[in-house]
């Protein structure tokens, strides 16, 4: 079985389809076979890798999984895309549990020929990222150094217990990614301070700062290793693939 990683989190706005794209980037670069697997409706991490939305999503489509997965610049990265039906994001948002269990088993099934796989959920605790964790090994969530950013991580938390709670489940607490981080600013610290206090060694030593290039990257179809490789935010997702591959 492959490597799982779901990058969630219900507060929209943390960089969490930035940090699984960037991520899967540089493992994939780190010599692992790797796909993203984009189930945020916006479709960012679709055409942050310079690749078009499907018609139909493939989680809900009758073809193979395997069928809709794309090439990507990488070697090794591979994309299940993501869709803006609004039909097919109805069907992945409102799922029974049936159907999200159906889902898990249909996404579960498919990824043999990979080492790696990273999951960018919607910004929410709904049927669709549940049944993204229900597929997943562990669970990485970003936070934004800001005000709110303790703001709804118990209720994400507790749809992270239910879940490793089942008894077929095999999910973990990967752990915790501060983003959008500025050391010249107060907050930033005290933040960082409040969530390494509370939550412990679970909090990714790394930190992923503000960087323009991070911003522009998906405009050029890269990941900012690729796009400006001796940025600060390049420097950083390299430490944080080093820091993911070293807690296996």
């Amino acid at each position: 079985m492959p490597r799982v990683i779901c990058i969630a989190n219900q507060k929209g706005g943390v960089g969490k389809t930035t940090t699984a794209l960037n991520l899967a980037c540089a493992i994939a670069m780190a010599g692992d076979r790797t796909l993203l697997v984009d189930l945020d409706p916006q479709c960012n991490a679709t055409t942050g890798l310079g690749l078009i939305p499907d018609a139909r999503h493939a989680l809900v489509d009758s073809r193979p999984l395997r069928e809709s997965f794309k090439e990507t610049y990488l070697p090794n990265l591979s994309l299940l895309p993501g869709a803006r039906s609004f039909e097919d994001v109805d069907a992945l948002a409102n799922s029974s549990d049936s159907r999200s269990l159906m889902l898990a088993t249909h996404l579960s099934g498919s990824l043999g020929s990979f080492d790696s796989v990273l999951i960018d959920c919607p910004p929410s605790v709904g049927a669709l990222t549940r049944t993204a964790l229900a597929s997943a090994s562990e669970v990485l969530m970003p936070i934004q150094c800001e005000y709110f950013a303790m703001e709804g991580l118990t209720q994400m938390i507790e749809v992270i217990k239910q879940v490793i709670g089942r008894s077929n489940s095999r999910l973990q607490f990967g752990g915790i990614l501060l983003t959008m981080y500025d050391a010249t600013l107060e907050l930033t610290s005290e933040v960082d301070r409040e969530v390494r206090d509370f939550f412990g060694g679970i909090v990714y030593s790394t930190v992923i700062p503000r960087d323009a290039a991070v911003s522009e990257a998906p405009s050029h179809g890269q990941s900012v290793i690729d796009y400006a490789p001796r940025s600060r935010g390049a420097r950083a997702y390299v430490e944080l693939c080093q820091e993911v591959l070293e807690r296996v």
